[in-house]
């Protein structure tokens, strides 16, 4: 009987990656055929030998030609026998243990500071535990609370520069810096974007009956360049309902030049509804409570859209290749920023009609003979911007993280748009850092922090993140933080922007320490709206988001986006408490971020949207009642809201369903807490409807986003059906109804978990 031995090749493979050789023994028992004697030979090899050979490769070749060497033992006892087998099985047990502890240090070999992609740098080489100590949540927040402090605010404070600039890059390397200097994995993301810079030579133009109004330093990104002439009227804030009080008293938008104040409503909008409305151009000039000086500038954007209106719907990578495109939110009409003392020109030599009742500092409207040519020539340039990334690591559920942003470019110094968000992001990342490396905090999930550029331009920094790595975002970031503007004047007023109880749920808790700081104290709790940076993250992404500031109650800051956002305005405006608010407003994000991370289910309350989608369903059933009983020609009685009534049940049971499970769930055990956190995650992501085209349609959220899509267009498409407007198609209405329909079972089925559970009714 011959049996040979050889060690597995798993081991013997894992003792390689550390550089060892790795040896085996190969023996061979051999019994003579007369049972006298016995043949035993023993042989070690060494794969460094096989590798590169003893003394060449010919000697190696010789070498296994060379037959086995029989000796013959002197005499056959029980104790040879004994001593053999006892030599083999010591070789065997002492090459396996080897070669197990090799491949255990392999395991646990420390992390690698190298550059990775983004999935890489939130799994790479991190240690999941199966039961992790988790350290008291009034620790947590104390520890946080003695990690923030005045000094260490302001001394992080950093002036900003324009996006795509090499001053916007070098901070850019600061912010990196200082996150390799706390100990985190970091990396950076490029992309090349359009951005808009003023006239290279001579400046934008407006005139008003012939004469020049001035020199305009200020501009509005992504405008259609060219010269409009046109009668000019003036609009109030440029909202809907302003336009419309103008058509009531029979005045025509066609071919006029809109003069509007700020405010209200984001600049992209302003323009996207005089464009409606056929008008030639628009002119914005600072609202009279903004109490700027006459000559001060305005800057922003109209791009109704977040991201790189020429790559819509896709990230702006150098390495890809697309044909020409531009997004649907780009304006097909002019827009400029005037200053208060040239709108105070215009409406001194206006005439036409009164100004309707509550337009205050509004007095004739303009006619026909109040002539404004305008006249832009902005230049649109390609330039490379980069944002920069820091994560600190969970210990349970790694790849699952919260996000928190700042954008650290500004149209001049940014103190309060910019510089204090970027501060308060790096401060966090320095406090949380030392918290895990030193007090034992061991977080869950995973934290990232984002340093945003191109911000100004409509979020381009974040939302072409955001569309690079959707499909691995939208089942792993469960939440983003936005610093951007968190302090803006004295602490009257806690201006929480949310559309989400995620985020609210984990605010309350900190909302405790904000009271001792604000008195009297206030608190506003309002929907996202289109120019807030967290807008794209919940509207485009399915990403929980929440925003934030303080504010002087009744006196808004007046310098964001101007060149007099600095330093010494926004001490002047919060009373030289800038750093004791920025704390405050640090500790109060830090929060929110560390009990997302730190507790075993995510604080979502999914039955939050049961309320805000019965009362769509409930508006919507009585228009379609009102339209089928009053004009049954238009919407015939087959179309049943039912179908709306069956899905709203559907994710109502679910809700119900989940909050039951959650009250009832064992938080030992691991991966029923991920189970039920994967589906709480899914609730936004499911409200974004699949039927239309994120190049398109961006702002899919169908309670959130803005288009056809959503609920809201619903009812107002029924609206636009009584009252028999061109753009009303009965047909298209129907196909809307039945995708949002779908979209509400879809997030209902998801809901629900297993496809067993499912409770579809439909």
């Amino acid at each position: 009987m011959i049996l040979t031995a050889l060690l597995p090749s798993s081991i013997s493979a894992s003792t390689q990656f550390n550089g060892e050789p790795r040896s085996y023994t190969r023996f061979n028992l051999t019994q003579n055929m007369e049972g006298e004697n016995s043949q035993v030979e023993m042989k070690l090899s060494s794969d460094m030998d096989e590798e590169v050979g003893g003394n060449g490769v010919g000697e190696d070749l010789n070498h296994a030609k060379e037959p086995y060497v029989v000796h013959k033992p002197a005499g056959r006892t029980p104790k040879n026998v004994c001593f053999m087998v006892a030599t083999v099985l010591l070789i065997f047990i002492i090459s396996y243990l080897i070669g197990y502890l090799s491949h255990r240090k392999t395991e646990l070999a420390p992390p690698s500071c190298s550059r990775s992609t983004f999935e890489e740098s939130i799994t790479e080489d991190s240690v999941k535990m199966e039961v992790d100590p988790l350290m008291d949540w009034k620790d947590v927040k104390s520890l946080l609370d003695q990690k923030m402090t005045a000094s260490s605010i302001e001394s992080a404070f950093s002036e900003s520069h324009q996006a795509g600039s090499a001053g916007d890059m070098e901070l850019a390397n600061k912010v990196l810096g200082r996150f390799k200097q706390y100990g985190m994995h970091t990396w950076t993301d490029g992309h090349f974007v359009k951005l808009v810079d003023p006239p290279a030579s001579g400046s934008n133009m407006v005139t008003f009956k012939g004469s020049d109004l001035g020199e305009l330093r200020g501009y509005l990104a992504y405008s259609k360049t060219g010269t409009a002439k046109g009668a000019v009227l003036h609009g109030n804030y440029g909202q809907m309902d302003d336009l419309g009080k103008l058509q009531d008293k029979n005045i025509a938008l066609d071919g006029r030049v809109l003069l509007v104040r700020s405010g209200k409503i984001s600049f992209a909008e302003k323009v996207a509804n005089a464009a409606k409305l056929n008008a030639s151009a628009v002119l914005i000039y600072p609202a009279g409570d903004r109490q700027l000086g006459g000559s001060t500038q305005l800057f922003g954007h109209v791009h109704l859209g977040s991201g790189d209106p020429y790559t819509p719907g896709f990230p702006s990578f150098n390495h890809t290749q697309f044909p020409p495109v531009q997004s649907s939110g780009l304006p097909s009409i002019l827009a400029q920023t005037i200053t208060v003392n040239m709108a105070a020109t215009i409406m001194k030599g206006m005439e036409g009609t009164t100004a309707p009742a509550g337009w205050v500092g509004v007095g004739r409207l303009g006619d026909d003979k109040d002539m404004v040519t305008v006249e832009v020539n902005n230049v649109l340039s390609e330039k490379l911007i980069n944002n920069v990334f820091g994560v600190i690591k969970g210990f349970v559920d790694p790849d699952r993280f919260v996000v928190m942003g700042a954008q650290r470019d500004a149209w001049g110094p940014g103190f309060a748009s910019s510089t204090v968000g970027t501060s308060v992001l790096v401060e966090l990342a320095r406090a949380i850092s030392d918290m895990v490396k030193n007090d034992g905090f061991k977080p869950r999930r995973s934290i990232v922090f984002a340093s945003w550029s191109a911000g100004e331009y409509g979020s381009v920094g974040a939302t072409e993140w955001l569309e690079g790595y959707l499909s691995s975002l939208n089942m792993k970031a469960f939440s983003y933080i936005n610093l951007d503007g968190v302090v803006s004047g004295m602490y009257s007023v806690f201006d929480l922007c949310t559309q989400n109880a995620l985020c609210l749920v984990c605010a309350n808790d900190s909302l405790q320490l904000q009271r001792l700081y604000m008195k009297p104290y206030s608190n506003k709790v309002r929907p996202l709206r289109l120019n807030d940076p967290a807008y794209p993250f919940i509207t485009f992404s399915g990403i929980p988001s929440v925003s934030f500031r303080f504010t002087t109650e009744g006196a808004e800051y007046p310098y964001l986006g101007t060149l007099d956002d600095t330093r010494d305005k926004l001490y002047g405006a919060t009373s030289n408490q800038v750093a004791k608010l920025a704390v405050s407003a640090g500790q109060f994000a830090g929060k929110i971020a560390l009990r997302l991370v730190h507790d075993h289910l995510l604080h979502l309350d999914v039955e939050k949207y049961i309320r805000q989608i019965r009362t769509h369903v409930v508006a919507i059933n009585s228009k379609i009642q009102k339209l089928q009983s009053m004009q049954p020609q238009v919407l015939p009685k087959l179309l049943s809201v039912q179908w709306l009534i069956s899905a709203t049940g559907s994710y109502s049971r679910a809700a119900s369903s989940l909050s039951n499970e959650i009250d009832n769930s064992n938080l030992e055990d691991v991966e029923m807490c991920r189970n039920i956190n994967d589906r709480i995650m899914s609730v936004e992501r499911d409200f974004l409807s699949p039927y239309v085209s994120p190049r398109e349609t961006p702002f899919r959220h169908i309670l959130v986003g803005s288009g056809s899509h959503t609920l809201k267009a619903l009812s107002d498409h029924l609206d636009a059906l009584q009252n028999d407007q061109s753009d009303a198609d009965a047909d298209l209405f129907r196909i809307q109804f039945a995708l949002a329909t779908w979209t509400i079972q879809g997030c209902a089925n998801s809901l629900a978990g297993e496809v067993w559970s499912i409770d579809n009714m439909i």
